[in-house]
């Protein structure tokens, strides 16, 4: 029995031991593409790219079964569920494909042969591509082609690009230690494995036995020594105990004859620490003075129970579409405050414009909480009948509340395909909607909340009472298991307009876009304090302060990569959306990014923004 124990044990470590290595490795090809794991996947070529990384080489087939036309982006967690289903190929089984061609087995194909075969065959290459492959000399003579020596090289080359990612990931991780000390990695023996779970926008609510994923396991920790700096700059900025509390903004309740339009939203938080979020387009008819504002929603229907999200900084940037979706040109944003409150007031032309939601992430953040219990969803009645349990139901109502975009007390097919995306990455046509029609209570074919509760209990009962299923949606929600809502934030968008009726419409719910990302960065730059990097003039640092919000963003002016050391160590009560008080960020050649954005943690006391920008 010893002796099967022990053997047992050392199953289990050698087991730990390669998923630890298979782990380190998808994490060297994934960093090989990309700056973060945090970072996403996000077109094709990019996936194609990373899976090259890894030793692969997938076809567009293999890549198309992946990345479908309902996909937006493909996370770390995605990224490595994928490698598990895609083996390498082995020399034998690209030997016994060679020979299939080769019918003679003399070891070798003409040129001509492979030529008709790669560009007319399968997934066609093209004749440049194919004669890459002929000039090259380590398996090519006399007009053939050694297909033996060709294996051989490509089982090398894959080998030494997986050997390659890994090196530069090693290096990658003792350069964090030495220089910047604030995301030194864990090594592979310490490693935490992420759980195999694809994200919400790609997994199927069928998959009820995974678990939420932990992300990349990062160990924050304070430099051990002072980095090399090369030249820096310092921004203070002294802030009183609520004094982000203004009333610059005009109350809505003066403009009781203006035309108004709303709509609810809600901002997700996901798995990666990503946010998502609905986009709007606004319609304006005609010339108009109109007024903007977003907060969140309170949709909490329990008394007394928390509403973690009420604290959630909300913003919206406006911008206006022109000839096509990719020319958007900033407006201005919601910069005014009253409570919780943000909006901006101006004058529009007729036209287009599309509504960019925002948060920090400062507020709305992956938290540990320690949960007692898991709350119960549904039970069985006296007469052996599935009900929803009276905590589920009022979640559910809270729930509805936040879908119901237009707030009519009804959900229309486009506001449940919203729902049905979020929680399980697939849409719900005008067949299947009709059949819904049948059995569940709607009213000029939309959704009643009786027919909300109904469909949930439906799917209760299609699992004989197992709330997995629910309990995929209810995450994907931002709810724990405790039924809180701890990461999401909905929120709600009145438009007011002064000499026309305004229309705003939800069109997307997806991460922040690079528009979102541009306007952020162009606000801050036009409104903010500009600083030049003492010693680099080619570096320099906007500050910007907006209500209880501070931002700031670098600009690199240079033609070559810049990594700026950043440390709030001076700072108080300070809260900033990268969770760490030092950190490096590394800017591309011409281009600026989002250094930070800062909060005060306790808004009713004085809080102090130091922070100090160092080139490497």
């Amino acid at each position: 029995q010893k002796v099967s124990c022990s053997d047992g044990s050392e199953g289990k470590k050698s087991q730990h031991a390669e998923e630890a290595v298979f782990y380190m490795n998808c994490r060297a090809a994934y960093l090989t593409v990309l700056k973060s794991s945090l970072e996403n996947i996000k077109s094709k070529e990019q996936l194609s790219l990373v899976l090259q990384q890894a030793g692969r080489n997938p076809s567009q087939k293999t890549v198309n079964k992946y990345w479908t036309s309902q996909t937006t982006t493909l996370n770390f967690d995605d990224f490595c569920t994928i490698l598990k289903e895609e083996k390498p190929a082995t020399k034998a089984e690209l030997l016994e494909a060679f020979g299939k061609i080769d019918t003679d087995n003399a070891g070798y194909i003409l040129h001509d042969e492979l030529y008709k075969i790669l560009t007319m065959r399968g997934e066609k290459m093209t004749p440049d591509e194919v004669s890459a492959i002929i000039k090259q000399a380590d398996f090519n003579y006399s007009g053939k082609l050694d297909y033996n020596k060709f294996c051989d090289l490509y089982m090398t080359t894959s080998e030494q690009c997986c050997k390659t990612a890994r090196e530069k990931l090693e290096v990658d991780r003792r350069l964090r230690q030495q220089q910047f000390g604030s995301q030194a990695e864990a090594s592979s023996e310490g490693v935490t494995l992420p759980a195999s779970k694809p994200s919400p926008r790609i997994s199927r609510k069928t998959d009820h036995k995974l678990t939420p994923t932990k992300g990349d396991s990062r160990t924050p920790s304070r430099p051990s020594s002072a980095p090399s700096c090369k030249a820096s700059i310092s921004t203070t900025i002294s802030m009183g105990a609520s004094s982000n509390r203004n009333t610059k903004l005009i109350e809505p309740d003066t403009m009781k004859e203006w035309q108004c339009a709303q709509s609810k939203g809600c901002f997700y938080l996901e798995d990666d620490g990503e946010i998502i979020s609905h986009k709007y387009k606004l319609h304006l008819p005609q010339k108009s003075t109109v007024c903007i504002t977003i907060k969140p929603l309170n949709v909490c229907q329990v008394e007394g129970k928390s509403c973690h999200w009420l604290s959630v900084d909300t913003a919206l940037y406006i911008l206006k579409e022109n000839e096509t979706q990719e020319n958007l040109q900033l407006v201005s944003f919601t910069e005014q405050q009253n409570k919780e409150m943000f909006g901006w007031k101006g004058e529009l032309g007729p036209g287009v414009y599309w509504l960019l939601p925002f948060t920090t992430g400062c507020r709305l953040k992956k938290v540990k909480t320690q949960i007692t219990g898991e709350a119960k969803l549904v039970y069985r009645g006296e007469d052996g009948e599935l009900a929803l349990t009276k905590e589920f139901r009022a979640t559910l109502l809270d729930i509805f509340e936040t879908i119901d975009l237009d707030g009519n007390g009804l959900l229309s097919l486009e506001e449940y395909n919203f729902f049905e995306l979020r929680t399980s990455g697939e849409k719900c046509d005008e067949e299947a909607w009709a059949v819904c029609k049948e059995n569940f209570d709607m009213k000029k074919n939309e959704l009643t909340r009786q027919g909300f509760m109904d469909l949930n209990l439906m799917e209760a009962n299609d699992r004989e009472g197992d709330p997995s299923d629910l309990w995929v949606t209810l995450l994907s929600l931002g709810y724990n298991k405790a039924l809180e809502m701890t990461e999401a934030c909905p929120f709600v968008i009145d438009i007011y307009a002064e000499k026309c009726k305004p229309r705003i419409k939800a069109v997307y719910l997806e991460a922040g876009s690079w528009q979102l990302n541009r306007a952020i960065c162009k606000s801050v730059v036009n409104k903010g304090e500009a600083k030049v990097m003492d010693g680099c003039e080619n570096i320099i640092i906007y500050t910007y302060k907006a209500g209880r919000r501070i931002t700031s963003v670098i600009e690199n002016k240079s033609e070559n990569k810049v990594i700026i050391h950043v440390s709030n160590e001076q700072s108080k009560n300070c809260l900033s959306n990268r969770g760490l008080t030092v950190f490096a960020v590394e800017v591309a050649p011409k281009s600026m990014m989002v250094s930070q954005h800062v909060m005060p943690l306790n808004e009713q006391e004085e809080w102090l923004y130091n922070c100090v920008h160092s080139l490497l």
